[in-house]
């Protein structure tokens, strides 16, 4: 008999969006993944999972990141209507 191993579910283009403005901010400041880490009190590695949008970032935390990198929350949500069709962002924020 034959099992099956679940099938791993690819991250959602607006988490990889997010994560990649994460990482750009982080890195326009200089900022290192532990200092971010640190500062919002996680492992570094789930600042790389949220970076490379393998974990979604729930609403505080996105507040308290936005805060320690000196943004607004919206910030991260920049150039998803253009990246994803006008669609995305609407269809994923509802």
């Amino acid at each position: 008999m034959f099992t099956r191993t679940p099938e791993r579910k690819k991250p959602d283009p607006i988490d990889i969006h997010i994560g990649g403005r994460i990482r750009m901010r982080r890195l326009w400041i200089e900022m290192t993944q532990e200092a971010l880490a640190k500062a919002l009190g996680i492992a570094f590695q789930q600042v790389q999972k949220y970076e490379n949008g393998i974990n979604r970032v729930g609403a505080s935390r996105l507040q308290a990141i936005a805060e320690v990198l000196d943004v607004a929350p919206s910030y991260f949500f920049e150039d998803t209507s253009d990246r994803h069709g006008g669609e995305t962002t609407k269809r994923n924020l509802q």
